[in-house]
């Protein structure tokens, strides 16, 4: 193994996520023998270099092949090594749902999170990367739409705690952002159908949540919250409002 191989692998091992505009990074991502190297040397002890365009960083995770041999070793299927408990899945999958479906909207109509959607000229930039697309999910509106559902604010907090420091999440004062592992360990291709149209199809439904721009690059929000025994808590989402009632036609009838 040569040096530059030894390096990018144990930084990997080491930091778990690298950015892609990393020296190293983006030369596996562009050299072709470079990275044949690097993914047999990960072959070799069951893992893979894990990227995708939409994404700033890299990770690695086990090899398909391997997962059986690992998650599979005992009785029931560990098909979950971050310990994470139900109502953590099921948060996860809502963050996952309401940051990363819209960012790749953005991306693929090459569109930046502050640009206006009517940006005719828009297809013509190149593809954004996800700290100029991603967009912010009020800590309030997660609690108002999700936390009945998900163990109430104790359990919230406890499992958003959990997601940051596990990478998938990144709290900015008030506002829940990316983090660099959310884009990539979630099977988008898999995950999208039975989201979108399954278990979250009655909130894709509704109307789409207003945006907060959070860039990355930006130290954390300092938010001034002034608490109250009756405090508003508004949801993400607006619900529609109810069709119309049928207009009636009082014109008399002809003989």
């Amino acid at each position: 193994m040569n040096d530059d191989a030894q390096i990018l692998i144990a930084r990997l091992l080491s930091h778990q996520t690298l950015r892609r505009d990393d020296k190293l990074v983006k030369r596996v991502l562009s050299d072709e023998q470079f990275r044949t190297e690097v993914d047999g040397r990960l072959l070799a002890v069951g893992l893979k270099l894990l990227d995708n365009v939409y994404a700033d960083h890299v990770t690695l995770a086990l090899h398909r092949n391997i997962e059986p041999k690992i998650f599979g070793a005992k009785d029931v299927w560990q098909n979950n090594n971050f310990g994470l408990s139900r109502d953590g899945v099921a948060l996860l999958v809502v963050l996952w749902a309401q940051i990363i479906l819209p960012k790749r909207e953005r991306q693929e109509t090459h569109q930046h999170a502050e640009d206006n959607q009517n940006d005719m000229f828009g297809v013509e930039k190149p593809l954004p990367r996800a700290e100029d697309t991603s967009i912010g999910i009020a800590y309030k509106a997660l609690l108002a739409d999700f936390g009945d559902k998900l163990g109430k604010k104790t359990r919230l907090d406890m499992n958003l705690g959990i997601l940051s420091k596990l990478g998938f999440i990144e709290r900015r004062g008030d506002v829940v952002v990316e983090g660099p592992l959310l884009d990539l360990l979630m099977d988008t291709d898999l995950l999208k159908e039975r989201i979108v149209n399954g278990a979250l199809a009655d909130v894709f439904k509704r109307s789409p949540p207003t945006i907060v721009a959070v860039p990355r690059s930006e130290p954390p929000i300092a938010v001034d919250v002034v608490a109250t025994d009756e405090e508003e808590i508004l949801p993400a989402f607006d619900i529609p409002p109810p069709p119309p009632a049928p207009i009636e036609d009082d014109t008399p009838a002809k003989d």
